[in-house]
């Protein structure tokens, strides 16, 4: 009888330690609720109204946003890559088109213009790729529904809508490219025969001028074109 007494008394003292700690494991085990808190009001005062380029997380925003890192870790990485692509192909090609102001430049710029074109052509795919690694990433993540909510707004606007908006502005620089190099080839073609003013041209013959305007008639079509890709995606 003393025995099981004993066995008794143990068996009630133990119950309270158990609880105890099921409680503290409880308290300091859940914290997504506070790290999605942190994670969705850096999204909402810090990216939403931000521009495309993302800062990096210091240490303590890592530590706060927890297992949500890896859910702006999307959108970094695509935003870099992206950033990277973009002034790697499509800035060069601006750059020669911009310094095109004189009829002596579509002959001296066709060189650098044709060589930075063709860069320019990989980058529509690139972008693709790019957009599909995110989408999978995106489509990998676990979120609540309010993250979830207000993650889709932030992933259309820095994901999304640049990739979209810059593929008219490939296009368009594309075909200005072609067309400018065309016309410093038909210059160089005619040699000596043509001459060069400030802001003019002169051709022998009439045939050549209708030639050139021709391709002039074209040109102002098509950068007029990029000058509104440009703006709409606001690449500059």
């Amino acid at each position: 009888m003393l025995r099981d007494r004993l066995a008794h008394y143990r068996y009630v003292l133990m119950m309270p330690v158990l609880l105890l700690l099921a409680v503290q494991l409880t308290a300091c085990g859940d914290k997504e609720p506070d790290q999605r808190k942190a994670f969705m009001q850096f999204l909402q005062t810090t990216i939403l109204p931000g521009g495309e380029r993302l800062p990096t997380l210091s240490e303590d925003q890592k530590k706060k946003f927890g297992t949500y890192v890896s859910d702006y870790q999307v959108l970094l990485t695509f935003t870099q890559q992206y950033t990277q692509a973009v002034n790697a192909s499509l800035m060069p090609v601006l750059d020669q088109i911009n310094q095109i102001r004189v009829p002596q430049d579509y002959l001296s710029h066709r060189g650098d213009l044709q060589q930075a074109a063709g860069a320019l052509n990989l980058l529509g795919p690139q972008i693709e790729r790019l957009q599909k690694q995110a989408d999978d990433a995106r489509v990998a993540l676990k979120q609540p529904d309010d993250l979830k909510a207000l993650y889709a707004q932030v992933y259309t606007k820095l994901v999304t809508q640049p990739a979209q908006n810059v593929t008219p502005v490939v296009t368009s620089a594309a075909t200005l490219s072609e067309t400018l190099v065309q016309v410093g080839n038909f210059l160089n073609m005619q040699g000596a025969q043509v001459t060069y003013g400030a802001n003019s041209i002169a051709f022998p013959t009439r045939l050549q001028a209708t030639q050139y305007n021709e391709l002039m008639a074209g040109l102002q079509t098509q950068q007029q074109q990029l000058v509104q890709a440009q703006a709409a995606a606001g690449v500059h």
